[in-house]
């Protein structure tokens, strides 16, 4: 009777440890891998192609455009709990004569955090925005009246950004725009109605006395409010000017569709 096994593929311990010969790494890693080196290098054919490459850009271009829309979308989402928790916290301490002034304070620390979450979102936006910006204005401005592009290796840059993303605005100007856009109107109102709390609506009260905390007098209190008040007014306005690449931003309006 004849043994079968004398038939089966090898196993694991028949085959061979190493290389057969005049077998590359190079070969083996084709051979191997689940696509040849015609597959992998797939999009290099595309950048010789005009048809090829116009027919790419527009799903490129839409989804830029939808991480833009999105991440604005969170940015948005941001905003609003930070003005829902002021106008509930407001709501709460005037609400009676009996409320502690510093439930104000804990606000504006909860604001704080929203801003600095507000803040790495909006450098996020930033990011998405400009690759949009960057494609219009190389491409479809171009294609609409061939005057010449913004930027001549336009490709170059952009293929470079998709290699190595990285931000187009630094958390300096990107604290300094949302805190002058929406967060810097936030805290004033806070402020306010601190000073407000403090002083017209606890007459019974001297203002140092509603002001302080467990340990902490009214004085000290107020002087570490103002110290934190004005280092948000001055990130509001500094930098003054845009650092980042924007078009719109300072810009004197144009005589858009005038004619």
């Amino acid at each position: 009777m004849v043994d079968e096994s004398d038939d089966r593929e090898p196993t694991d311990r028949g085959r061979r440890d190493g290389p057969l010969e005049g077998d590359s790494g190079d070969d083996r890693a084709d051979r191997d891998g689940p696509l040849d080196r015609g597959d992998q290098e797939i999009g290099a054919t595309v950048a010789g192609d005009t048809d090829s490459l116009l027919g790419v850009l527009p799903h490129f271009y839409r989804g830029e455009v939808s991480q833009a829309t999105n991440a604005q979308d969170r940015i948005d989402r941001t905003t609003d709990w930070a003005i829902t928790l002021l106008a509930a916290v407001l709501s709460l301490v005037f609400s009676s004569r009996n409320m502690p002034a510093f439930l104000l304070l804990i606000g504006m620390f909860v604001l704080s955090i929203f801003l600095f979450f507000e803040v790495r979102r909006y450098r996020f936006y930033d990011h998405w925005r400009a690759r949009v910006r960057f494609v219009q204005e190389n491409v479809f401005a171009n294609a609409l009246e061939p005057t010449g592009v913004e930027h001549p290796a336009w490709r170059e840059e952009l293929s470079d950004d998709l290699r190595h993303p990285t931000f187009k605005v630094s958390n300096r100007e990107a604290l300094s725009r949302r805190i002058r856009r929406v967060y810097g109107l936030l805290f004033s109102v806070a402020v306010v109605g601190w000073v407000f709390k403090v002083t017209l609506f606890t007459p019974e009260q001297r203002w140092t006395e509603a002001a302080e905390l467990p340990g902490v007098p009214g004085t000290l209190v107020a002087v570490l409010l103002g110290v934190f008040f004005g280092s948000i007014l001055a990130l509001g306005v500094w930098p003054s000017r845009r650092q980042a690449k924007g078009e719109i931003n300072g810009q004197e309006p144009g005589k858009w569709k005038n004619d």
